[in-house]
Formats: C-alpha cells, structure tokens, sequence
C-alpha cells in the first residue's frame, strides 16, 4: 500500500536477531529494500542476540543468509553499502541493565543523526517473551514517542479470543493502537493486495460481487511440506489456529469487504472489521456439519515412505492436533445472504498452491442452455502462490465451422509482468516504516477473528477424533472435505 515518500531516520531493534525469521525473511527484506532505494537515508538496523558475538562474525553470518535467501543476487558493492548499517548488540531479555544499554545506543544513533530517530521495534521471538519485552521497553522508556515509535508483532497473536483480549491490553499499557503492528505477511503477497485494485477500480466487476451473481467463494492453503522442524510448536497450535483465524480469515475480508470509502488506513480496517462480524457463528452442536478436521498419515510418493503426522519429531503418538481443515462460513449481511465461504488448508497435501475461487451464478435462461451445449461455469481464479495470476474463465465459440462452445481463459501473470516481484515481507516493513496501517491487523480485527473460530476450537480441542490419521501424505485431505461442499452440488475446483 506504500507510496514513494521521504522516510525519517529510522533505527530498527530486531529482538531475535538469530533466529530463523531473521535469516530467511527480515534481513533479505531490508537488503532487498536498501538496494531499490527504499530504505530511509539514515537507517540503522540493531541486531539482539543473547549469544556473544563480534560484529564481524554476525555480519559474516547474515552475508552467507544473504546469498541463499535473497530476492536480489548480492553484490559486493551493494553488501558494503548495506553492511555498514548493521550492529550486532548482545540483549537478555529478562535483564534491566540490557534495556538500560539499549536507550543508550539508541541515544548514540540519534547523535548521529542530529536527531531524535523514529525507532521499530520487531519482535521475532516466542509468544511468550512479549510481556516480557513490552513492559522492560515502557519501563525503560523506550518507546516514548507515539509519533515515531512502532512495534511489530509476529502471529500467533493469542491462542484462543481471551489470551487476544489480555495481550491486546498488555500492549495498550506501552503503546498506542497506531504503533502496534499485528504482522500477517499474506496481507504482504503482491495478488491478495491486487484484490482490492480488481474490485474497486473496474466497473465490470464491482457490480457482480454480490449473492445475485456469485454462487459460491472458495479459499485453499495448501501446503506440500509436512511440519518439518516444527513440530512442538504445531503440536500446540494446529491448522485452524496457525492459518484459518489469521490468513484464510483475512483473505475473505478482502474478497468480501464493502467499498471503502477512501484508501486511509483506518477505513479499510474498519470495513474487514465489518466482515468479521458479519460471519455467523457456528453453534456448538453443529461444528460437525460446517467444519471438517484432518491429521495426515504415512504414504508412499514417488517411491519415497513419507510420515504420517504422529511419527513426526516432537509429535504425541496419539496426537489430536489437526493438520487439515475446511469449514463452510455464511456471512450474514446484504451483499452476501445465502453464498457459502469454502476454505481449506492443510499439511502433506498434493501440491502447494494457495487461491482463490470466485463462480458465478449459470444464467437462468441461456440460449445455448440445450442439451447440445455444455456450459461450464463463470469463474475468477486469483493464484497467490506459487503461481501468481488472475484468471477468468468463460465460455467461448470454438474455431471452426459448426457452432461449438469451449471454455477458455483470460489470463493476467504477474511473473510476465514483472518477474522480480518484490516478497510479502518487503511490503509489509516498507509500510511500518512509512507509519500505513493498511496491512495489518488491529486488535477488534484479531479478537473477532478469535471469535469466528471459538466454537470450532472447543469442539476440536475438547473431543478426541479417533479418525485420525483420516487422510494420506500427498492427498488433497479427508474425504469429508469434499462431502463439505458437496451437500451445496459445489465441488473444491
């Protein structure tokens, strides 16, 4: 959502300056950032870590990240430029003396810039050490100025709508609302935030965004990879926690919000917030009947034995954690009565592919509506990855002399466009460095989102599936999943 502006000087803490986000997401961000020219001309980026560490032998260690991670090839000249502005600091987390360090190499960075900087702070770090690092930042006075002062943090925000509700508050004891932000970095990926150019700016379209005209709206998330190195922490959360309250419930914001009546940061919010609401709720005794769950067993593909969920690392052998899961969602408002919200994702499926379905209604009196003709749905199809393209599907004359229809497509590819597209990540820190809230979440934003899958968490976490594992490694999930959207003559496309 960023525009070309001058950018304040700007320090950057990156509390988990180590881990694994840092290496592969945050720093190829920043680099990818300082070569376009994005970056503000004063920038420092300070790096936290717990380990003893020269500069020279963290900078060494981001330069081979750098080289494996990076959108853009690293030159040395650009690596120079860039390096420069990196500064490993050692932090405890739980120390007051670590903070006391902190404010004043941040002080010594302001004299530098003859100013008093704009500071973000990026917390890539365990849920649990939040609270921690929020009250050490107010106690020590941090982050004193609301105006040029931000935090990002990284999902799961919560796990459940209570834990939202108090983390929400702890935050408020430090920060304004305007400084917080709630990072989902599908909200960065360059087709979800086109939704919003497709709809609003054609008017071929905007007009047939309604229950008149569209009969159904699927989302899938699917992933080919199992859990791979994180299965203590998945253990814990699940397919509904780490991706339907979050990005499939954020995506269907932005396929199903009313036109906002500006672009402001703010009015966009409030309508997603608007959605969410409008979701009905589904009642407790009929979880089963909208929301299907599934765990992946062991198969064989491509002649290589892939595991099943339950002989992963970290894994209870009796596991009741889901690693799939679909549910049927109506949105109780005007435009959208009676139009079924599909979404799905899942581990170990098929192939990765994320997307979005748009069918549009048959017409009801067609003239080429004889037994002669087949005519196969109207749809819109927007990939997010790993493909990255709008398509539109529609009926056409074949070539040649008898009057036959086919269905074709109108393709627009993103990679033709532009092949170096900027990463999600890229986006997101451009705008929190710019101060635009657009894409990302507030706080009434995630505790409805919380509250949309409240009964469907209880139920699952309160009741055993004994089904599981329900489907294969490298399936497209249960076969209940289908039976979802069968009952509505639907099928996921």
């Amino acid at each position: 959502m960023n525009e070309n502006k001058i950018l304040r000087p700007t320090t950057i803490i990156i509390f988990g300056a180590t881990g694994d986000l840092a290496k592969r997401k945050l720093f190829p961000a920043f680099y990818n950032l300082y070569i376009d020219g994005r970056m503000p001309k004063g920038f420092n980026i300070l790096a936290l870590g717990r380990a003893e560490n020269t500069d020279e032998d963290f900078k060494s260690y981001i330069k081979e990240n750098l080289e494996h991670f990076s959108r853009k090839k690293l030159t040395q000249e650009d690596w120079a430029g860039f390096q420069a502005h990196i500064t490993y600091f050692r932090h405890q987390l739980d120390q007051d003396s670590s903070y006391t360090d902190l404010q004043k190499k941040l002080k010594d960075f302001d004299t530098i810039y003859g100013t008093r900087a704009n500071r973000l702070f990026y917390l890539s770090i365990g849920p649990n050490f939040i609270s921690t690092i929020s009250n050490h930042i107010k106690k020590s006075e941090l982050a004193s100025d609301p105006k040029k002062d931000r935090i990002i943090i990284e999902k799961p925000f919560g796990h459940d709508k209570q834990s939202a509700i108090e983390l929400n508050q702890l935050l408020s004891e430090t920060f304004e609302e305007e400084q917080i932000y709630r990072i989902d970095h599908y909200l960065g990926k360059e087709t979800v935030q086109n939704i919003l150019a497709f709809r609003f700016g054609n008017s071929i379209f905007e007009p047939l965004w309604d229950h008149k005209h569209i009969e159904s709206v699927q989302i899938t998330v699917a992933e080919e990879v199992g859990v791979e190195t994180r299965g203590s922490f998945y253990e814990q959360t699940g397919a509904l926690r780490d991706m339907i309250q979050n990005h499939l419930l954020q995506i269907l914001c932005m396929v199903a919000m009313e036109p906002p009546a500006t672009l402001e940061s703010g009015e966009i919010r409030d309508r997603k917030v608007d959605v969410l609401k409008s979701i009905r709720r589904i009642p407790a005794d009929k979880v089963d009947h909208y929301a299907v769950r599934g765990q992946y067993g062991k198969n064989t593909i491509n002649g290589f034995d892939a595991k099943g969920y339950r002989q992963e690392n970290g894994i209870a052998p009796d596991s009741n954690t889901e690693t799939f899961a679909a549910v049927k969602f109506y949105l109780d408002n005007e435009r959208w009565q009676g139009v079924p919200f599909y979404v799905r994702t899942g581990k170990k499926m098929k192939e990765k592919h994320s997307y979005i379905t748009i069918q549009f209604k048959p017409l009801p009196n067609s003239t080429f509506s004889d037994t002669q003709h087949h005519l196969a749905a109207n749809r819109l199809v927007i990939n997010i990855q790993p493909l990255m393209d709008i398509r539109l599907q529609f009926m056409a004359k074949k070539p040649g002399l008898t009057l036959s229809l086919e269905p074709v497509e109108m393709i627009f590819d993103y990679f033709v466009c532009q092949e170096d597209t900027p990463e999600a990540y890229e986006t997101l820190l451009l705008d929190a460095l710019m101060g635009d809230l657009t894409l990302f979440m507030r706080s009434d934003q995630v505790e409805e989102a919380w509250d949309v899958v409240k009964t469907i968490q209880e139920a699952w976490e309160n009741n055993k599936d004994a089904s599981f594992p329900n489907y294969k490694a490298g399936s497209w999930g249960p076969d209940e999943s289908s039976t979802l959207v069968e009952r509505q003559g639907d099928k996921w496309w």
